[in-house]
């Protein structure tokens, strides 16, 4: 168990020797597909998802769980690495805005919360925040130019 923890540590510290880049739409596409194979949410879920609803269930968490981990910003020894969250969802916020932003959502999981419920809650705060309102209004957008398209 020991070499365990050692490995998973140093496994998120070489993760986090930062040659990180954000990831682009086509990859965050791909690691969410991947997520949902491995965690699979109801057709509702998926739902709710699209309409960034975020239900407190365990599935879901796990699947936003499994999303922050392959997208690199959650590690679950370190939780969410603030300077990853500000440069992947800044949007049109200056990086020390995101920054600080994001590092009012991280916690070091002082409660001992399962990974899922860790990573829940700082996603629920990202949400809540001006990022979230930021993230909200572009998929609004591209919602909207969709079916401009379709139209």
């Amino acid at each position: 168990m020991l070499k365990y923890l050692i490995v998973a540590l140093a496994l998120c510290a070489v993760a986090h020797a930062d040659d990180w880049t954000p990831k682009t739409g086509e990859e965050i596409r791909k690691i969410r597909v991947e997520c949902l194979k491995e965690n699979p949410l109801s057709n509702d879920q998926i739902s709710q998802l699209k309409n960034l609803i975020f239900p407190n269930e365990p599935d879901v968490r796990q699947y936003l769980t499994c999303s922050a981990i392959k997208l690199g910003i959650f590690c679950d020894q370190q939780g969410y690495h603030a300077d990853r969250l500000a440069k992947q969802f800044k949007m049109d916020l200056s990086e020390e805005e995101a920054l600080q932003i994001a590092q009012s959502c991280v916690d070091d999981n002082a409660q001992k919360s399962p990974t899922d419920v860790w990573a829940f809650r700082g996603h629920q705060c990202m949400m809540a925040s001006k990022i979230g309102d930021k993230v909200r209004a572009f998929v609004k957008a591209k919602a909207e130019e969709a079916k401009k398209k379709a139209a």
